[in-house]
């Protein structure tokens, strides 16, 4: 038997985010728990809102006070270019990678608008994802196999992000039940 060396240091957990495009929705659902190492600090933190008047909705895995100033840089470039999620995430990107500041923030987002939805790194990723489905944070991986099995199923973008989620959690000891869930229209 294989011993594993035990962590050097408890570090914050406990953040599942997943957004599915299906049937003229788009959704971002994110569970509530906060872990500090082995203990859960908070089970019912919002990790998904609504940006710019609701036109631009988001979820965030990370440091929250990191994803909050990364939220609003995002709406500040969404206010410098209109309707246009793409070129304001690309922008958000550069920043995010060049400045000395905001490189040092620990955060990944998940922002979706009627047409695109995107993930942004800290290492200058902006990307579109696969199947219409993607999943970051510590379950993110659990919801995101979830939901892409219930893709074909005759269920509403909704339905299938709130079962993944119940997935993950089953799986994930980083991740509860307790998911607020955004929407929008989609376009595709």
């Amino acid at each position: 038997m294989r011993d594993f060396p035990p962590p050097s240091e408890p570090g914050w957990h406990g953040t599942t985010i997943l957004t599915v495009r299906k049937g003229g929705r788009v959704v971002i659902a994110g569970d509530g728990q906060v872990s500090f190492g082995a203990t859960v600090v908070k089970s019912k933190a919002r990790k998904v809102r609504s940006v710019l008047r609701g036109d631009v909705i988001g979820g965030f895995a990370g440091a929250t006070a990191d994803a909050f100033t990364l939220f609003e840089r995002l709406e500040g470039k969404l206010e410098q270019y209109p309707g246009q999620l793409m070129r304001s995430a690309v922008e958000l990107a550069k920043d995010w990678r060049t400045d000395r500041y905001l490189r040092r923030l620990e955060a990944m987002m998940i922002v979706a608008d009627r047409t695109t939805t995107l993930v942004l790194t800290g290492t200058g990723d902006v990307l579109e994802p696969e199947h219409d489905v993607m999943g970051i944070g510590s379950g993110g991986m659990f919801a995101l196999a979830a939901a892409r099995a219930l893709l074909d199923q005759p269920l509403e973008a909704e339905a299938i992000a709130r079962k993944a989620m119940a997935i993950a959690a089953d799986i994930c000891v980083y991740t509860n039940r307790n998911v607020v869930v955004e929407s929008l229209p989609s376009d595709k």
